[in-house]
């Protein structure tokens, strides 16, 4: 955090910490790097608030395009980027390990004036 890495916690509220995401620009161009939501407060709307908050705060640096991988296997969170605007860009082959998974590469534009995919 101390480095300038855009970096958010939603809470829940008693002050639990019940996600995060984690991300990285330069220039025009963004990724997230991390994105985790307590196995309690999935299918919630806590994933797709930090992805919106958390293009938003690239935006407002000046981001255009989005980047993630996201594991092959992981449904839910393919959907989720999906509705998001995320689109397939590639594939990274054995990216993840424990165990050993493909990646796909999903990448969103930003608009200007919204902070949206």
């Amino acid at each position: 955090m101390a480095s300038d890495v855009p970096f958010l916690v939603a809470e829940a509220d008693g002050g639990d910490v019940v996600g995060y995401a984690i991300a990285h620009a330069a220039a025009d161009e963004g990724e997230i790097l991390n994105l985790g939501v307590a196995a309690a407060h999935r299918r919630c709307g806590v994933g797709r608030q930090l992805v919106r908050a958390m293009m938003a705060a690239l935006a407002a640096r000046g981001v255009r395009v989005v980047y993630l991988e996201v594991r092959e296997s992981n449904v839910a969170a393919r959907g989720l980027y999906d509705r998001l605007g995320f689109r397939v860009q590639g594939r990274r082959s054995r990216y993840y390990r424990h165990p050993v998974e493909d990646a796909i590469l999903l990448r969103a534009a930003i608009s200007a004036e919204t902070g949206d995919a």
